[in-house]
């Protein structure tokens, strides 16, 4: 068993050196397996790989009889091009390949596409681990409301359209961008929320309530954040937080420089 561990943690270690550079953190995991399983798993990389090449977002492959049947899949981001998605699985497959040779399953997040494969069928089945997140440091202090309030209310809003757009053209996938002018501030919030399409539509829910959960836990006073789960995912940015001037006690045509001048005019005299 320690062997095992072992193992498992070289190959993502190895991996995790290149992926350094990546805009958003890879994921690696490995178990190990036998070796005779090791055709059958380069036959659904191999189809994996070809089945991006004409354009599509997802695709799972079977190969081989029990014991050493592989299942495999890939999915990529709903918003980047075809081509964008097959450079990725090409990618995340040959990552895989390279750095698990030998083990009988294998879960890789990228910025762009997830890609895995395993001796067990996972089609179909909301999964709870292993998961994959960052996010900005907290940044509710100065804009509280929004926080606590709108944002949650926008995810909420989102994961629930996601989970009824199975018969999008990337089936599950829906993004949001609105710039939005509240009594605390404007901002701008770009939001995407994607399934697997091999989920039904009530199993779609399920894995994006586990994303809320973790958004909850992690992200909820973050001004960005990727959450990615093996069947769903959750990722919004927000730019331009300002403060409205109202809020301050500033109206229109107030002269803030002159009044910031008498305001350290005053503080001098008092301290003289």
């Amino acid at each position: 068993m320690t062997r095992i561990i072992a193992v498992a943690l070289f190959c993502f270690f190895l991996f995790s050196l290149e992926a350094m550079s990546q805009p958003f953190p890879n994921l690696t995991d490995c178990n190990k397996g036998p070796g005779s399983y090791q055709s059958n798993r380069n036959i659904v990389l191999s189809t994996l790989r070809n089945r991006s090449s004409l354009g599509s977002y997802y695709s799972n492959a079977t190969a081989g009889l029990s014991p050493n049947t592989v299942y495999g899949m890939f999915l990529c981001i709903g918003n980047i091009s075809k081509t964008s998605c097959s450079n990725c699985v090409h990618s995340s497959t040959s990552g895989i390949a390279k750095y698990c040779y030998s083990h009988d399953s294998s879960f890789m997040f990228s910025d762009e596409c997830m890609v895995r494969y395993s001796d067990v069928s996972f089609f179909s089945l909301v999964e709870d681990a292993p998961t994959s997140s960052s996010y900005s440091q907290n940044d509710s202090l100065s804009h509280p409301q929004f926080f606590n309030k709108t944002l949650p209310g926008k995810i909420d809003k989102l994961v629930l359209r996601a989970s009824s757009s199975l018969s999008s053209p990337v089936p599950y996938f829906v993004e949001d961008q609105e710039h939005v002018t509240q009594l605390e501030g404007s901002y701008d919030l770009k939001a995407m929320a994607q399934c697997s399409p091999d989920l039904d539509p009530s199993n779609c829910t399920v894995c994006l309530g586990l994303v809320v959960e973790k958004f909850s836990e992690c992200c909820s006073q973050s001004r960005w954040a990727r959450i990615h789960f093996p069947k769903c995912l959750l990722r919004y940015n927000i730019s331009a937080l300002q403060p409205n001037l109202t809020s301050l006690g500033v109206t229109k045509g107030d002269d803030i420089s002159g009044r910031t001048f008498i305001a350290i005019m005053i503080g001098l005299l008092m301290v003289l």
